[in-house]
C-alpha cells in the first residue's frame, strides 16, 4: 500500500513538506518498504488517508536513504516504523504512557486508532498545545521490549549451548549502540 502514499527519499523533500503543510497535521512514517510492520502501518495509513485528508497529510520517509539520516539521528529513530507528527512546522508530541513522547513506535492496530490519534493531535494543535494526551487506551498502544530493539530474544533457542554466549552478544550489541550515541553527540547531530 506504500505506493498509494507520497514517499520521500531526500532531506530537501522532507524539509519542503514540513514547511509547506499549513493548518494540517503532517504525519511522517519513517520505515522500510520491506519491513512487515511498516507494511502493516502503511496499509492503515493508506486506508485512512482519505478520511483524514481535511485535517492531515500523510507521507512516508524511506530510512534506507542516506539523505534522510539526519532526521533519524534528530528524532532518535532506532525502532521502525516510527511515526512523527507536525503541525505548521512544529513538532507535535504525544503522551501515550511510554517513555518517548516524540514519536509513535510501531503500527496502529486499526484504522480508527490512527484517525483518533491524528484528530487528537489536530485538536490540541488548534488550541496551541505542543503535546497532547493519547486518546487510545493503554492496551491498544504498542509496547516494544528492549530485546526487540537490539535484535535479541532470550526466549528462543539457538545452537549456543550456554546462556553466557547470549549475554556476551547482548553486551557487544549494547556497546555498539552506545558507541553510535557517543558519535552522534560528538558530531552534534
Amino acid at each position: 500500500m506504500s505506493y498509494l502514499l507520497t514517499t520521500l527519499t531526500k532531506k530537501e523533500e522532507v524539509d519542503s513538506i514540513i514547511r509547506s503543510t499549513i493548518d494540517k497535521v503532517l504525519v511522517l512514517r519513517f520505515g522500510r518498504a520491506s519491513d512487515s510492520t511498516s507494511l502493516l502501518l502503511d496499509d492503515v495509513l493508506a486506508k485512512s488517508s482519505r478520511d483524514v485528508s481535511k485535517f492531515a497529510t500523510v507521507a512516508l520517509v524511506d530510512v534506507d536513504s542516506d539523505d534522510v539520516q539526519v532526521y533519524l539521528h534528530y528524532f532518535d529513530i532506532t525502532l521502525i516504523p516510527s511515526t512523527v507528527f507536525f503541525f505548521n512546522a512544529h513538532h507535535m508530541k504525544m503522551d501515550s504512557g511510554t517513555a518517548d513522547h516524540t514519536k509513535w513506535i510501531g503500527a496502529f492496530r486499526t484504522k480508527q486508532d490512527f484517525i483518533d490519534v491524528v484528530e487528537a493531535i489536530f485538536r490540541g494543535a488548534m488550541k496551541g498545545k505542543l503535546i497532547v494526551n493519547c486518546p487510545l487506551p493503554p492496551e491498544r498502544i504498542p509496547k516494544y521490549q528492549f530485546y526487540e530493539a537490539i535484535g535479541f530474544n532470550p526466549f528462543t533457542t539457538t545452537n549456543d549451548s550456554c546462556s553466557l554466549c547470549y549475554f556476551q552478544r547482548i553486551k557487544r550489541k549494547l556497546k555498539k549502540i552506545e558507541q553510535k550515541r557517543v558519535e552522534c553527540h560528538e558530531t552534534g547531530e
